[in-house]
């Protein structure tokens, strides 16, 4: 019976996610990020125990004058800016010389390299050349061979193409948030606009629904992407919750004209929530809810047919249970939505722990 590798089951694990989405007091972008680095790090630790071996597969045999084989895997640690990752190291028995992953080593100083890569893969895919900048030593010499690095980034290219092209029609999207977010993709490059769009669903689920590069926060780029997710299978959404670029604001007015638009709702009312005692938070937070509503219908008349229609007794949405939350913002618009998904200023670990203990999502 062949075991299966740990890289396959960070896969599956990953495609789960993608397909099911998170509950509402997880972060899902924390979530993906945490997936996707587990995914990145054990191709790359498992592709160096096969250049290790002489480029042997798994369960392939010993060839004449070859020595060592796989030994299972011992539990490691990378520690990164959403927190520590585990991974399994693979291990080597019966070799001459003792085999030591000089990639762990590597990153567990270099934790800026995993969050570069892993922001970029889902952004526009990575390209051999991606990881190879990434992976060399301060010597300049390459940590993984270059026909293991080409097997590894044709996979996570596979990964990057199934993300951005994926169905989007079993999400039954119900608030849609949308930001754009200054990254530095590139090792030495500018920062450049990630935009990106996350939802809650009709069952209280987060969806991380995609995010692309913009040349710039303009009209044309977020119509386009806007036009990607409804090509795809979305749903119009009930709100469309954003900051107030121009741009954005009329990409959301022009491509989703029969939803409602709410300028960082969900971030206004986790703020209510906060300083609210618990008997009475339900009650107020689904009048204020109803209200913001009203006043809008009246300028732009009520949702499409079939939108869940809030009065002042009804439940409100799925916002966080208690808690406070964090006011802080994204680096270049000042909306709150992207910090709330999980993008924005990059904290300590041990202030993220902090208002990860208490704040809500």
């Amino acid at each position: 019976m062949q075991r299966v590798a740990p890289s396959v089951i960070a896969r599956a694990e990953l495609h789960r996610l993608l397909a099911g989405g998170t509950d509402r007091e997880t972060n899902i972008v924390s979530e993906l990020v945490e997936a996707v680095t587990r995914l990145v790090v054990q191709e790359l630790v498992e592709g160096e125990q096969a250049d290790f071996l002489g480029g042997r597969g798994r369960y392939e045999r010993r060839g004449e004058g070859q020595a060592g084989s796989r030994n299972g895997y011992e539990p490691g640690r990378i520690r990164a800016a959403e927190g520590a990752i585990d991974v399994q190291v693979p291990q080597v028995r019966g070799s001459q010389v003792p085999f030591r992953s000089t990639l762990m080593g590597f990153l567990e100083g270099n934790s800026e390299v995993l969050e570069r890569l892993v922001t970029e893969m889902y952004a526009r895919g990575l390209s051999t050349r991606d990881v190879e900048d990434a992976f060399r030593d301060a010597t300049g010499e390459l940590l993984i061979s270059r026909s293991r690095v080409s097997e590894i980034t044709d996979r996570l290219w596979e990964d990057y193409q199934a993300f951005v092209a994926r169905d989007l029609s079993d999400i039954n999207v119900e608030y849609l948030f949308c930001d754009a977010v200054f990254e530095s993709l590139r090792r030495h490059g500018a920062k450049e606009a990630l935009l990106v769009a996350w939802c809650i669903a009709a069952d209280g689920r987060k969806h991380l629904l995609h995010l692309a590069v913009g040349n710039k926060e303009s009209e044309a780029c977020w119509t386009g992407f806007f036009r990607n997710l409804l090509e795809r299978g979305m749903r119009a959404p009930t709100t469309v919750t954003s900051d107030g670029a121009p741009g954005l604001v009329n990409a959301v007015r022009t491509v989703f004209d029969r939803s409602i638009r709410i300028r960082c709702w969900f971030h206004r009312l986790a703020n209510i929530r906060a300083k609210l005692p618990e008997e009475a938070a339900s009650g107020v937070l689904a009048h204020v809810c109803a209200s913001g509503m009203r006043r809008r219908w009246t300028r732009h008349g009520p949702p499409r047919t079939g939108s869940p229609t809030p009065t002042r007794a009804s439940t409100p949405p799925p916002w966080p249970a208690s808690g406070t939350t964090s006011t802080r913002s994204s680096p270049s618009t000042g909306c709150r939505c992207a910090t709330a998904s999980g993008f924005g200023p990059r904290t300590s670990p041990s202030a993220r722990s902090r208002r990860n203990a208490g704040a809500p999502r």
